[in-house]
């Protein structure tokens, strides 16, 4: 399978048509960007290390009963993917308050929620991917009320099936993002899971082994994701 054109650039992924009208590529870099971009570097290694985590853990996900947008890796940086018409949407949950929600609500970092804690956000980087709610996203038409629905039920699960698997490995897991896009009528999940997308800290020490270590200018980043990967039983190609 051939890139043929390029139609997106993320900060660390690009996307890329194909032969196939319901396929795409997606390509990860080694690019890394924080604070909405204002923070930029390129880390060797990171795009080889997250294609391959993300399809680990999407794997993962479709053998416990979520279906998501992956075909199959091609090589070391690139999967195969379904084309999906996606929303322009962030499904966010916190176990335990980190990042922004504690900048939002004046709470201390690490605070262990009694619920797991789902949002919405927009996803918009100029807006600084706005916190919206059901209400916005009926009202704005970007979904409709029984997607939301399906989107919520989703993420839930997401997190019941990986809090168990990252805790197994002596890993917790504080909060992550997905997205959705529909395939033939039907809610994949999207995009990726990777340590860019989500916070690990370890659980004996809470070590931050995910971007928080490019943002935060902890150090060692790549070699913070291997040691995840290698928790996990990846075998990472380079």
């Amino acid at each position: 399978m051939k890139k043929i054109k390029e139609i997106t650039k993320g900060k660390a992924k690009s996307m890329f048509t194909t032969e196939n009208q319901e396929h795409l590529i997606m390509h990860f870099s080694d690019d890394t960007s924080a604070f909405d971009g204002k923070k930029k570097e390129a880390l060797l290694g990171k795009g080889v290390v997250n294609n391959q985590f993300n399809a680990f853990i999407m794997d993962h996900l479709k053998q416990n009963g979520i279906e998501t947008h992956l075909v199959e890796v091609i090589d070391n940086s690139d999967s195969l993917v379904y084309r999906l018409d996606m929303f322009p949407i962030e499904c966010v949950i916190r176990n335990r308050a980190s990042g922004s929600i504690c900048k939002r609500l004046g709470t201390e970092d690490g605070l262990i929620l009694e619920n797991p804690l789902f949002e919405f956000f927009l996803k918009d980087d100029d807006l600084g991917d706005p916190l919206i709610n059901d209400e916005h996203i009926i009202s704005f038409g970007w979904a409709t009320h029984e997607q939301i629905l399906e989107m919520k039920k989703l993420t839930y699960k997401v997190n019941e099936i990986l809090s168990k698997l990252f805790l197994d490995s002596g890993l917790i897991l504080v909060d992550f993002k997905v997205e959705y896009g529909v395939h033939n009528g039907k809610i994949l999940l999207a995009d990726e899971f990777t340590p860019d997308g989500c916070r690990l800290w370890d659980s004996e020490t809470m070590k931050k082994m995910d971007k928080d270590r490019f943002r935060q200018g902890l150090g060692d980043v790549v070699e913070s994701y291997h040691q995840v990967a290698d928790r996990l039983g990846m075998n990472i190609k380079t």
